[in-house]
């Protein structure tokens, strides 16, 4: 082996070791959530600290469950985030097509200014939005938390947009000269062609819908309409806080998230890939 190999094998050892470490790192506080959930009070808390329970229970599943309505909330979380995602699916492939592949006047001033609206947190706006929806006699109900999905959300249009930028266009002029309409070449080539970035735009926003504490606090004002991320509030009391039932609820509640990904990681880390190689 000669040194430019073995300083190749170095290289590649370095960084798996440096992928190992960090792996590590991030699945840490997940394998305690974990284990915890197993673990009686007495044990969660009992020096020397140990990461496999001394004493496998299964209970504290069963009282967190019990503790709150956990399956009521988790319908409700459920509807407002296939409703979040309905509205982003619908939405933001139309916009970044008419951005992309539709040439007309303004089309890039109104990339700008999307780009500029991804520079204001949500923390500056939500203010005057609840005063509109207040005046409009919506809060309490889950239109606000919905309804803004409906018109897109300007990350997502510009992670489509990006993508649809890298597509042939040599695909949608023969469509033209075929005599396919722009709504034809939208739907017919367009989408299809777009699944990774359609797939990485759905993960986010269910990521976004799903595990949303801020908005549901400011506009959620009855307890049976309440979120599973406003429902494992209810677990940290005045004095005490339940930390295995928490990470109990916890655990079921990040399940589905991590379905999600499993199931559609390979076209998630395409549509990341791929989204900005073409500006």
């Amino acid at each position: 082996m000669n040194r430019y190999q073995i300083k190749k094998y170095m290289s590649k050892m370095l960084f798996l070791a440096l992928m190992a470490v960090l792996t590590v790192i991030f699945l840490l506080p997940f394998v305690v959530m974990f284990t915890t959930s197993f673990k009686t009070m007495e044990d969660a808390f009992m020096v020397p600290v140990r990461i496999w329970p001394r004493e496998f229970t299964v209970r504290n599943y069963v009282m967190a469950i019990n503790k709150i309505p956990y399956f009521s909330y988790m319908a409700n979380t459920t509807y407002i985030t296939l409703m979040s995602l309905l509205g982003e699916m619908l939405v933001v492939p139309m916009v970044a097509y008419s951005l992309s592949k539709i040439k007309w006047k303004g089309a890039g001033i109104l990339s700008g200014l999307l780009m500029g609206t991804m520079m204001l947190p949500f923390t500056v706006t939500m203010i005057p939005l609840y005063r509109t929806w207040h005046a409009l006699g919506l809060t309490g109900t889950y239109v606000p938390l919905i309804a803004p999905h409906f018109a897109g959300n300007a990350y997502y249009i510009i992670i489509m947009r990006q993508f649809m930028k890298g597509l042939p266009n040599s695909l949608f002029e023969a469509a033209t000269i075929d005599g396919a309409s722009e709504f034809q070449k939208y739907l017919c080539i367009a989408l299809p062609l777009c699944k990774p970035a359609l797939t990485t735009v759905g993960i986010y926003t269910f990521l976004a819908a799903w595990s949303d504490y801020l908005a549901p606090l400011i506009y959620i004002n009855k307890r049976d309409k309440m979120t599973l991320s406003l429902g494992l509030q209810q677990f940290l009391n005045e004095y005490t806080i339940d930390w295995t039932q928490l990470m109990a609820a916890a655990v079921i509640f990040v399940i589905p998230i991590l379905l999600l990904f499993l199931i559609f990681q390979r076209n998630f880390v395409e549509g990341i890939a791929t989204a900005g190689l073409k500006a």
